[in-house]
């Protein structure tokens, strides 16, 4: 064979393979790609976790103005912070008395892990559900009983009284303040005497009358004691009840008054000179992450004006500057710790010395208040 003759062949050969080629191309034949690796199932696509169910069990309305409107306040900030790793509810109107209970155990059966029981009359219907549900982490203001799965939290609302009594001391013009009362429980008489204090701070002549209510929300009540405070002869207002009808009554009558828990400046604007409020958006923020985290366990919580749990704010441009700077002073002094409200000498109002000079008053002192500092008129009701 030839040269020529083996050169046309191996053309006639790379031919046949080109034509081969196209007609499997022709034919859907084409060689593709390999697919990618197949990839494991994502972090994203596992079950996502079920959200912290909380429930809210309230005293009063939350459009009550104070005590109640604080709370859900802070309700709402939990929302705003966790997102939906959480999920909250509430029960507003919850009476201190065996219903509280029923309350507290539907909520359980609601599936919430975190309760909150947000009075005082709620400690031993807590107790109770709390003993039979131990998976379920409970809180309860202002109580002093506590177990495994249920602590207590507070705040120092004697601080903000102190703070406003200094202002009414410098404020009245008769010498008298009027301060309406709740139940009459340890956390409220100190109140009253913190007022008393911080305005005979500034004032020695003062005196203090008080009307108890014994409810903690009661508009027509409230009202009705306020004005017989002002027949007696009050010219500024304190109160320790829930709605803003003692600041009101003081408006009506061209009298001085203080917001209490939350700022109500609005519903009294030309009598208000303050309002000692409640900042519980700190605490239920530290309760949520222990119960996230795997931390919580049983405490007592009392925070303060250090804490950011306390404040006087809206003060009135009534107030002369000096009266404010007295309050901003006394109030960097609670910050600090260099300010101590319950020091000695203090005397009860039948002159016996109950705080030895210079002796600062300790927790367990300040929860067994049981009596009027001097000053303070009138007796407390029976039983205490």
């Amino acid at each position: 064979m030839t040269d020529q003759t083996k050169r046309s062949l191996l053309k006639l050969a790379g031919l046949s393979s080109l034509v081969a080629t196209a007609a499997l191309v022709g034919c859907g034949k084409k060689e593709e790609a390999p697919l990618p690796p197949t990839e494991p199932a994502s972090a994203a696509e596992a079950p996502k976790a079920e959200p912290l169910k909380i429930a809210f069990a309230y005293v009063g309305p939350v459009g009550d103005a104070g005590w109640t409107f604080a709370h859900d306040r802070a309700r709402k900030e939990l929302e705003a912070e966790f997102g939906d790793k959480i999920q909250t509810s509430f029960v507003e109107n919850v009476p201190e008395a065996a219903d509280a209970e029923r309350v507290v155990r539907d909520m359980v059966g609601q599936g919430n892990k975190l309760i909150f029981g947000t009075t005082f009359g709620y400690m031993e219907q807590m107790l109770k559900v709390a003993a039979d549900h131990k998976d379920v982490k409970f809180e309860h203001a202002t109580g002093y009983k506590t177990a495994e799965n249920l602590r207590t939290y507070d705040s120092r609302t004697y601080e903000g009284a102190y703070m406003a009594g200094v202002i009414a001391g410098k404020m009245t013009k008769s010498n008298t303040l009027g301060v309406v009362a709740s139940i009459p429980i340890p956390e409220v008489i100190r109140n009253i005497n913190s007022f008393t204090l911080g305005a005979q701070s500034v004032n020695p002549k003062i005196k203090t009358k008080v009307v108890w209510v014994n409810k903690w929300f009661d508009p027509p009540k409230e009202g009705e004691a306020a004005q017989s405070l002002i027949n007696q002869g009050a010219d500024v207002l304190m109160q320790n009840t829930d709605s803003s009808a003692v600041l009101q009554t003081a408006e009506k009558a061209g009298k001085f008054g203080f917001g209490w828990d939350s700022d109500m400046s609005s519903f009294g604007p030309n009598a208000h000179l303050g309002s000692a409020i409640i900042n519980w958006g700190p605490y239920y923020k530290k309760a949520v992450n222990d119960v996230l985290n795997n931390s919580w366990s049983t405490s007592s919580t009392w925070w303060g004006v250090k804490e950011g749990a306390i404040d006087l704010v809206g003060v009135s441009d009534k107030v002369p500057a000096d009266v404010k700077e007295a309050v901003e002073k006394v109030k960097a002094g609670l910050k600090d710790g260099s300010f101590a409200i319950w020091k000695g000498p203090i005397v009860d109002q039948a002159g016996k010395e109950v705080l030895a000079k210079d002796a600062v008053a300790d927790d367990k002192f300040l929860h067994g208040i049981n009596w009027y500092v001097k000053g303070v008129e009138g007796k407390l009701p029976s039983g205490q």
